[in-house]
């Protein structure tokens, strides 16, 4: 399925939307507020993209990553000192295929991706088996919610499962990314759980050091 119109679009700083993902963006570039107007205007749709270097202020589309998510405003804001608060909702990946930046906001025409996913029950024992290793890492650095891990824990959908998780894991936008791109949904629980593993494994050394540190003193 593809698209052949043109959305608005809003590049992203600092953060990967997944599908599923409901998270707060605040907003305070012209072009992104005028883009917001806009959707608010029809059916809420929007193409959020992640940039590749945050310090870039007015990207163009080599600044910009080629997998985005299309999401829909569920709450809008303005803010008293002109910027914008939204609350959205990832929906699906998509593959920008063309940027235009004529108008007033940034614009894409977008092709909607579909996860490859073989074997649904194995890959959700599967993600079952990560989402009980995501609990041993949120019980060593405290950073994933009760309300999370509860909501994981009752969710059936592996795709969903393995969205949640890439949202919350503590890496870089550009590992980030990487997650959103891998179509295959067996290969990205594989590296879920390799992440998950190696900040555990991080976490363990670090607490080693610390206790090793403390008998010296």
């Amino acid at each position: 399925m593809s698209k052949t119109d043109f959305i608005p679009s809003l590049p992203l700083r600092d953060i990967v939307v997944f599908p599923s993902m409901i998270v707060p963006l605040f907003v305070g570039r012209e072009k992104s507020i005028k883009a917001l107007d806009e959707v608010m205007k029809s059916n809420k749709k929007i193409v959020l993209v992640a940039q590749k270097n945050a310090e870039i202020d007015n990207p163009s589309s080599e600044d910009l990553y080629s997998i985005g998510c299309e999401s829909k405003i569920l709450q809008l804001l303005k803010l008293p000192d002109g910027t914008v608060k939204v609350l959205v909702e990832g929906i699906q990946k998509v593959k920008i295929k063309e940027f235009k930046n004529e108008k007033d906001y940034l614009t894409s025409s977008v092709e909607i991706l579909t996860e490859k996913a073989e074997k649904k029950e194995e890959l959700l024992a599967f993600s079952i088996a990560i989402v009980r290793k995501l609990e041993k890492l949120s019980n060593l650095n405290k950073k994933i919610s009760f309300e999370l891990m509860s909501n994981l824990k009752d969710q059936k959908d592996p795709s969903r499962i393995a969205d949640h998780i890439s949202g919350q894991l503590n890496i870089s936008i550009s590992e980030k990314q990487k997650l959103l791109e891998i179509l295959d949904l067996k290969d990205r629980l594989n590296s879920l759980m390799e992440h998950i593993d190696k900040e555990i494994n991080v976490i363990s050394v670090e607490k080693r050091i610390r206790g090793r540190v403390k008998n010296q003193m």
